[in-house]
């Protein structure tokens, strides 16, 4: 074929053109999805006050996706740039469960031997003096998953899990002088967002830190999941400092030396750390804490008028003047989802805080900025690492973040004069000991901290006659606390320090006196001197504390010293503070305990009365051993009257259930409901729960209080735990006499559903089952036959289904779908055409799932087809599809508006229409479609755990679920689909757990058609 020249020339002319717009259409799409506006759009864009100003100080391609940021020495940035995140370089996923928890096949080696990825420790420097950073170099390239850093002893500290690392640059030329030093090693891996990080200096020179939710760290022998932790840089000990909380991102010391941890808890903000105690989270998700006899724990500071998003992370109290008077000492934080940073009032209340909402420091007004990070600077303004993406939820590990932004802003005071920076590296040890007495913190800290490192002892004396000024409080517990991290803390010498008329340097020379773990003979008689009369919460807290830490003779006498100070009984902290402290030498020095606490005069102090005696029988029956038991029986012979002893039976009752109890590190994987019918779970704890030897001496008190007549379920079950045959037998005969109450029947019924496990037992209650009894009593009876094996109650209630009315057959079919040969035996009635296959459930079918028995599923395939959750790749297919149908045209907001209302309000509020059984989605990340998508499509991924669904399993069988809506030490509220509210008591639950599966459809999308799944789009992502 022949062409002519003009010909070729056209032909060429519009192939050039219709590439270049290809090209320049992709340079502009990619334009589009790779940020939102321009650093300098988004500075101009935020609001502060009007006595405020907000700069921009770095940008891509500068920074990009900063973690942590800090100032060294030198008043340089420096910036950890996450940007390995959300997956670890050189690893395999070998699962990922529905909380994003990944199991991977192997821990990685340390640098330099280990996988090398993206993440980097960069230094910016402004070369120019303009106020902006204009150069940036690398300290340290190829990390892999790196969270955290600080810097001190001549180098600089990393975390990058599974390992705390330190890097040598004692040079200072800014090139490690070597391969990193693995410090500690064990730290957990499973979620990338919520690893070890936070590294941060205390005042008394440990190196603390946390790790979040999801994850569980080995360390020395310790494991734990969430917690905050510390590591000494001399002495090299590790502690876990306390046990608890949520996804802790942000952890500073007030000026006083409390500790406050950040939180992802809605509606809080933070935990005030108190050493040694054990805090709030999401048991059901995460697992209990580790010692199951700590019988309490502290809640989050409690904030009044809550604004903003769930995630408060990156909080520090301001400690500098350059912002004006009312800004000092605040808590400043960022709100991530909330795109913006706000400061809150912390306000004392006995011995720790309330917070309440001061005001918004800066809105971002610009949905991209996603602060990760807020520090204060050596010139006294606050820096904000802006992370900033499209994107601020984890949906997936596989979820596509944009790698090429990043920012960090100053928040300053308008009236704020330019700072000649020092390095306090140039400066003599005596001119140091002078920075202590700065206001600003930053300077104050570093002071320390190279004072620490120098270790010199020409400033010891001068140190510790500051640490004596009695008109200067602050600058007196500045040079405790440097005395003490210069390893020249003498408790003989410092001794009188316990006597000083300020409170945090009573409590300070406390708790460095507990860190030594031993105390002098005339110290001892200080700390019971302060114990029997000093009236400051705050000192008493850090006593009750520091006891736990203390020799068994020294703690004991303290605790029952402390125990004196009725008025302390309601505080917020120092009741359960005194019951861990006393907990740790119950067992080890359990005569001793014994000796000081099970006098009859006892039974007088209200505190020893309502906060430690009824815990202390809990913890002996709950140990189980003969002289534990023997304690129990001297506690209830002590207790005086008819209403303390019963309390001391119910607490004995809960100790006895709690033998051999293991702990549960985390939640089954299971579908919904597979946990309900676990029956080895059951039958093992008939095996630990029932004594089969008894020490004389509570063998006696079980006779004081056992009657042969009794109806009595509390002390008929206490006397079955302690294996008595009478009450065994007394039990079964109240449990199946027709003439006795229905209570008192189902009481007995409740009782061996729980510990009764013989022949006869299973016998006598078949027979329950048809004929004239009562629904109720049926129930109750299935319930108990549940947990049982066997032919015969198979063959009954097969006999009896037909007669049954809906109610009793729903949980006949729970009965026998609960196992895999009579779930056979059931569903071959289905397939011969007895009973239709609209008689089971879904639930019910998911339940025949769990067996995964080919006989089971061949019959649920030829009746009702693939009736299990989607699988992922199932899920990931359905995504792309409505991926690609959102992409194919707009749609119509009204439209939209109206399928939210019938398919979505029913549980979801967005703006002003719908309920809040869900999450209310109007501050939710409606803009990030890719977060949407997974939420709908698969809302089992990740369920926060304000919304995840409970199933709770009563004593009598009974099973329920919903959200947990509302929670007292009395009992339990769950919310249904359907908006309705049941209250449970506390002594009725067996079991209560989190479902795997969201009260959310997975088909909701499934019902549309590719217009309405559009048009729900539009309005679900409308900013109206």
């Amino acid at each position: 074929m022949r062409f002519n020249a003009a010909s070729n020339r056209t032909t060429f002319f519009l192939i050039r053109m219709v590439v270049l717009s290809f090209l320049i259409w992709q340079a502009f799409e990619v334009r589009c999805l790779a940020q939102g506006f321009s650093p300098g759009e988004a500075a101009q864009r935020m609001t502060v006050d009007s006595d405020f100003k907000v700069e921009l100080v770095a940008a891509e391609p500068l920074v990009r996706q900063p973690v942590a940021i800090d100032f060294d020495d030198r008043g340089r940035l420096w910036v950890l740039q996450y940007l390995q995140y959300p997956n670890p370089a050189g690893l395999k996923r070998v699962k990922v469960d529905r909380f994003s928890r990944t199991t991977y096949d192997r821990i990685p080696e340390p640098p330099p031997t280990g996988p090398k990825g993206a993440d980097r420790l960069t230094i910016l420097e402004d070369t120019n003096g303009d106020g902006a950073f204009d150069k940036a170099k690398d300290f340290i390239s190829d990390l892999n998953i790196a969270s955290g850093f600080t810097f001190g002893y001549g180098g600089v500290f990393v975390l990058q899990t599974p390992y705390l690392l330190f890097y040598p640059d004692r040079n200072r030329d800014d090139i490690p002088d070597g391969d990193p030093e693995v410090l500690l090693e064990g730290f957990g891996m499973e979620d990338t967002s919520s690893v070890a990080n936070s590294l941060v200096w205390g005042p008394d020179g440990w190196l603390y830190g946390t790790q979040g939710t999801n994850i569980t760290a080995h360390i020395r022998g310790i494991e734990f999941e969430q917690g905050i932790w510390r590591y000494h840089p001399v002495s090299r000990k590790f502690e876990l400092f306390m046990e608890g909380g949520g996804n802790m991102w942000g952890l500073d010391f007030d000026e006083f030396g409390n500790l406050l941890a950040g939180t992802n808890y809605g509606g809080y903000l933070m935990f005030h750390v108190k050493q040694g105690a054990y805090y709030a989270k999401s048991f059901a998700k995460h697992g209990e804490l580790h010692n199951p006899f700590v019988l309490g724990y502290f809640q989050h500071v409690p904030h009044k008028n809550f604004q903003g998003g769930h995630v408060t992370v990156g909080g520090i109290l301001y400690q500098s003047d350059q912002f004006p008077a009312p800004y000092r000492n605040k808590y400043i934080a960022v709100d991530t989802l909330g795109h913006a940073v706000r400061w809150h009032h912390v306000l004392p209340d006995q011995s720790t805080f309330r917070s309440e909402n001061g005001g918004v420091l800066l809105q971002a007004n610009d949905t991209w900025f996603a602060p990760s990070d807020a520090i204060q600077g050596p010139d006294g303004a606050v820096y904000v690492a802006d992370w900033h993406d499209q994107r601020t939820a984890h949906p997936d590990p596989d979820a596509t973040w944009d790698r090429r932004n990043g920012r960090v802003f100053r928040i300053s005071h308008r009236s704020a004069k330019p700072v000649r920076h020092v390095d306090p590296h140039s400066l003599s040890s005596e001119q140091l000991v002078d920075v202590l007495s700065s206001s600003n913190a930053w300077q104050v800290r570093r002071t320390r901290r190279i004072l620490a490192e120098r270790r010199d002892k020409q400033v010891i004396d001068q140190l510790r006659t500051l640490s004596q000024h009695p008109d200067n409080p602050s600058l007196a517990l500045q040079a405790l606390w440097t005395l003490n991290t210069l390893g020249a803390f003498d408790q003989n010498r410092e001794s009188s320090l316990l006597a000083h008329q300020d409170p945090h340097i009573r409590a300070w020379t406390i708790r460095l006196i507990g860190d030594t773990k031993q105390v002098s003979d005339e110290n001892g008689q200080k700390l019971l001197s302060i114990a029997k009369t000093d009236t400051s919460p705050t000192v008493i807290s850090q006593l009750a504390s520091s006891a736990k830490r203390l020799p068994a003779k020294q703690c004991i006498a303290l605790v029952r010293t402390l125990l004196n100070r009725s008025e302390f009984r309601n505080d917020p902290h120092i009741p359960l503070l005194t019951w861990w402290a006393l907990e740790r030498y119950s067992i080890s020095s359990l005569p001793e305990v014994l000796q000081a606490f099970s006098r009859p005069g006892d039974w007088q102090n209200p505190f020893l009365r309502e906060v430690i005696l009824g815990r202390l029988m809990r913890r002996y029956a709950g140990e189980g051993s003969n002289a534990s038991l023997v304690a129990c029986a001297r506690l209830l012979a002590a207790a005086p009257e008819k209403t303390e002893r019963r309390r001391m039976i119910s607490e004995l009752d809960a100790g006895l259930k709690m033998l051999g109890r293991e702990r549960l590190p985390s939640l089954p994987l299971g579908p919904k409901y597979g946990n309900i019918a676990a029956i080895t779970r059951v039958e093992k704890s008939n095996q630990v729960t029932r004594l089969k030897t008894l020490p004389p001496e509570l063998a006696d008190q079980l006779t004081t209080i056992w009657d042969d007549k009794t109806t009595d379920p509390l002390i008929i079950r206490v006397a079955m735990r302690l294996d008595s045959k009478a009450a065994y037998d007394r039990a079964l005969a109240l449990a199946t006499d027709k003439t006795c109450t229905e209570k008192t029947r189902l009481d007995m019924l409740a009782i061996l559903r729980e510990l009764g496990d013989s022949q006869e037992c299973r016998d006598r209650v078949l027979k329950l089952v048809g004929g004239s009894e009562t629904p109720t009593i049926q129930l109750a009876a299935l319930n108990l036959l549940s947990r049982f094996a066997d032919e015969r109650i198979t063959e009954r209630l097969l006999a009896q289904y037909e007669k049954m009315h809906a109610t009793l057959r729903s949980e006949t079919r729970d009965v026998l779908l609960g196992r895999a040969d009579s779930a056979f035996a059931f569903l071959q009635e289905i397939d011969q055409g007895t009973y239709p296959p609209t008689e089971v459930t879904a639930d019910q079918l998911r339940r025949v799932a769990l067996h995964n028995d080919a006989r089971l599923n061949e019959i649920v395939r030829k009746h009702w087809g693939n009736i299990r959750a989607g699988t992922p790749e199932e899920k990931l297919a359905e995504i792309r599809r409505i991926s690609n149908d959102l992409r194919a045209g707009s749609g119509n907001l009204d439209q939209g508006k109206l399928l939210f209302e019938k398919h979505c309000a029913t549980c979801h509020k967005l703006f002003d229409t719908g309920k809040t059984i869900g999450p209310d989605l109007t501050k939710a990340n409606r803009q990030d479609q890719s977060f949407l998508l997974v939420s709908i499509v698969d809302p089992n991924t990740q369920i926060r755990k304000e919304y995840l669904n409970y199933v709770l399993v009563t004593v009598d069988g009974r099973v329920l679920n919903g959200l947990l809506v509302e929670e007292s030490p009395a009992s339990v509220t769950l919310l249904n689909a359907k908006n309705e509210r049941t209250t449970v008591s506390r002594e009725d639950i067996e079991e209560l757990k989190a479902s795997p599966v969201s009260l959310m459809p997975e088909d909701l999308l499934k019902k549309l058609t590719p217009q309405q799944v559009r048009d729900l789009f539009q309005y679900l992502q409308t900013k109206k």
